[in-house]
Parts: structure tokens; C-alpha cells; sequence
């Protein structure tokens, strides 16, 4: 087992604090995009899609409208330098229309439970890159088939 060091400490609760203003009971958009480096951006991977500036709130947004219980179970942290990646589900109840860069998802009034990696890369305290691996496109579309 090996031990933390003080960088990845850090970097370990930046990241907790950022998926915490982006939860629906604590929603705090404008302070997640205060996290993000000049420059920075979040990277949907299965939407396509890289948000920059206080478009990166979208992202927030957006999964809060369609999901209001919206609720992220962080599992694992894995650490390269100033680059984490978090294994984590992204837990609620499809309650609105979910908005995505290719396609529009009608409410369907499910729980779900989605399993996402997330990679990091840090620079002097914030977040440069935020790329965000989902399935969630095939799974929409089984839901909506079943």
C-alpha cells in the first residue's frame, strides 16, 4: 500500500470539491467553473463534445435539469503526478430531458446507476483537462428501447 503525498492529497479534495458543487443538493455552478484553469476544459468523450469557459457550467446544468437527485459515488483515485483518475457511478432518477451535444434524451422517469471514469490533469491548484468516459449514450438508448 503506498502512501499519499501531500500533491495528491490535495489534488484528491480539489476533485472531491468540484463533483461536490456539482451535485443536485449542492449546486454551486459559478464555483465549478471557478475551479478550471484559464484555458481549461471539460471533455465529454461519449457526447463529443469540449466545453471552455463558463460553458463548462453547462455541463452542471444540464445533467441537474434531467437529473435532480443527481448523486456521484467517487469509488477509486489513481494518481501520475498532476493527472488523477477517478472511478466513480453516476446515481439518480431521469426525471427531465437531458440535452446532449448529439441528441436529446426525453425524461423516463428511471433510476440508474452509471459507471464513469474521469481523468484530471492539475496545474498550481486547478483543473486543466476534465475528461469525462461514460457509456451513457448506449445505455439512453437500451433504456429507451426497453
Amino acid at each position: 500500500m503506498s502512501i499519499k503525498t501531500s500533491g495528491q492529497d490535495r489534488n484528491e479534495q480539489l476533485i472531491r470539491r468540484l463533483y461536490s458543487l456539482a451535485e443536485a443538493a449542492s449546486r454551486d455552478t459559478p464555483t465549478f467553473v471557478s475551479l478550471f484553469a484559464d484555458g481549461g476544459y471539460f471533455y465529454d468523450v461519449a457526447g463529443g463534445k469540449k466545453y471552455y469557459g463558463s460553458d463548462i457550467g453547462l455541463t452542471v446544468d444540464i445533467y441537474a435539469a434531467a437529473f435532480p437527485d443527481m448523486h456521484r459515488e467517487l469509488d477509486s483515485f489513481y494518481f501520475d503526478d498532476n493527472v488523477v483518475i477517478v472511478e466513480l457511478s453516476l446515481n439518480g432518477t431521469h426525471k427531465g430531458d437531458l440535452a446532449m451535444p448529439a441528441e436529446r434524451s426525453p425524461r423516463q422517469e428511471r433510476k440508474y446507476t452509471l459507471p464513469v471514469a474521469t481523468s484530471f490533469t492539475y496545474e498550481m491548484g486547478r483543473s486543466l483537462h476534465f475528461t469525462v468516459m461514460s457509456r451513457f449514450p448506449f445505455y439512453w438508448r437500451s433504456w429507451a428501447c426497453s
